[in-house]
């Protein structure tokens, strides 16, 4: 079938995932991992005294639930449901307030210090946008779809794409159906008719090529799938998106 829209990974796609880490090093600042962690001990012990300890082992507990979840299931666990599962495991509570700037803190930590958008997206996405509507479809693993949204509007991308499909909104992540069918719907075209351009074979690759739509591997920010990959494409650098994308098009006509 013909190419009729293009859809986007968000993370190591159109920025590098984690190329905050050094800004927040030069600020001074703990590293995403162990301010997490921190900020749960922080309001916790606030209200009751608790050891760093144990919460950072009820932290590790419930992210390894959260990964087992995401890869056997295709769920995101919600940040509000992460840290629920942390803080009830200790057996503790926070007042609502405190556990709504709980929520806010740790999802707002990659908009406050951002990641870099990945060399050429904004040229590539104005080429393509004049050709093809264009959709993003990523998993939320801590940064919600809200804050996703605040990146790309910071990054001036917002107004290249006319639909979005994040896990924390869906309820689904990838390679789930729902998470595709549901820019699909938006678009108004069906899954054989779109491409798809992510890092992760498993769930990018994968996902969209079981519902009959064409990928594209990018792995200019990640490139841990690229020996095996089934992907209809691979892109070492953006700037060369567009005729990949043009060459698979003249494909399907």
């Amino acid at each position: 079938m013909a190419i009729r829209a293009v859809t986007f990974d968000f993370w190591d796609t159109l920025v590098h995932d984690d190329s905050d880490e050094p800004k927040r090093a030069a600020l001074g600042l703990r590293d995403k991992r162990e301010e997490r962690r921190h900020q749960v001990w922080e309001a916790l012990n606030a209200v009751e005294p608790i050891s760093r300890e144990r919460v950072t082992l009820a932290y590790d507990t419930a992210e390894a639930g959260f990964h087992a979840t995401w890869r056997e299931n295709a769920i995101n666990w919600t940040v509000e449901q992460r840290l629920r599962i942390v803080i009830e495991g200790l057996g503790r509570s926070l007042p609502e307030e405190a556990f709504a700037r709980l929520v806010e803190r740790h999802a707002r930590m990659e908009v406050d210090v951002p990641p870099d958008p990945v060399e050429g997206v904004t040229d590539v996405l104005e080429t393509l946008a004049r050709r093809f509507p264009l959709a993003v479809v990523s998993d939320a693993i801590v940064t919600p779809g809200r804050a996703i949204r605040e990146l790309l509007e910071r990054f001036r991308l917002l107004k290249h794409f006319s639909a979005f499909a994040f896990s924390d909104e869906i309820g689904r992540s990838k390679p789930d159906p729902a998470m595709f069918g549901h820019v699909c719907r938006e678009l108004d075209v069906v899954p054989p008719e779109i491409v798809h351009v992510g890092d992760r074979e498993a769930t990018d690759v994968r996902g969209v090529q079981a519902l009959g739509g064409r990928a594209v591997l990018f792995v200019g920010a990640r490139r841990d799938d690229l020996k095996d990959t089934r992907a209809d494409a691979v892109c070492h650098r953006m700037a060369d998106l567009p005729g990949i994308i043009e060459e698979l098009a003249a494909r399907a006509a």
